[in-house]
């Protein structure tokens, strides 16, 4: 027999699924704001649909955008203005790694995906001198403070669900497609692994199962 509380997050859960906002499009802002106002090249690891790439390129010379999927790549094009200064390549974000050094990388929910010390060292050797690493991560919740950060989320989830959606039913958005799996690294994992590898990094907890590391390389 089912619980009051889990027949209240089946409840939540379906509402959810008719009302899906995008979380990592809702920091696209936070992260451009974090980056100088002109920059040259930039390159978004794990670009998807291409959303964060094209806000790059109305600050930057060039945009590369990668992704392991060549469906999504393809699709990031199709969405992009021919004139956009963005490509997008399909390519694995460790062992295809586009050669050069870059003024801007960022990495959108894709860091779980990878060896986070072995990816944020790659990620060191290919960002400029003066260059900007912005990462909005996804961590498993380990600590008394991640279960209270996710209770405050829950219902503030469903509500950027409902007003984002005007309170009708929606399909899931084109940036929502690809298939994610569950973090297993805490946020204290992630941080310890990111100070020893990018000294002076500014890591912090975000609502809505998300943190933010950004490292300027001086």
């Amino acid at each position: 027999m089912t619980t009051p509380l889990h027949r209240a997050l089946q409840a939540l859960e379906r509402f959810n699924a008719t009302h899906p906002w995008d979380h990592n499009a809702h920091y696209h802002r936070w992260i451009v704001r974090q980056l100088p106002r002109r920059f040259g090249s930039a390159l978004d690891v794990g670009c998807g649909s291409g959303d964060l790439a094209r806000r790059l390129a109305r600050r930057a010379r060039t945009v590369c955008g990668i992704d392991s999927d060549p469906g999504i790549t393809a699709r990031a094009r199709e969405l992009t203005p021919a004139a956009a200064p963005v490509t997008f390549v399909t390519a694995d974000a460790l062992t295809e790694f586009p050669a050069g050094s870059y003024d801007v990388i960022t990495c959108v929910a894709v860091l779980h995906h990878l060896p986070s010390a072995e990816a944020l060292a790659l990620f060191r050797r290919h960002l400029a001198p003066g260059g900007t690493l912005v990462v909005l991560g996804v961590a498993r919740a380990a600590t008394p403070y991640d279960f209270l950060l996710s209770a405050v989320a829950a219902p503030l989830n469903a509500l950027m669900g409902w007003a984002r959606n005007r309170g009708r039913t929606a399909p899931r958005p084109v940036s929502m497609t690809t298939t994610t799996r569950p973090a297993e690294e805490s946020f204290p994992d992630i941080v310890r692994q990111a100070r020893a590898v990018l000294p002076g990094a500014r890591l912090r907890r975000r609502l809505f199962w998300r943190y933010t590391l950004v490292w300027r390389n001086r």
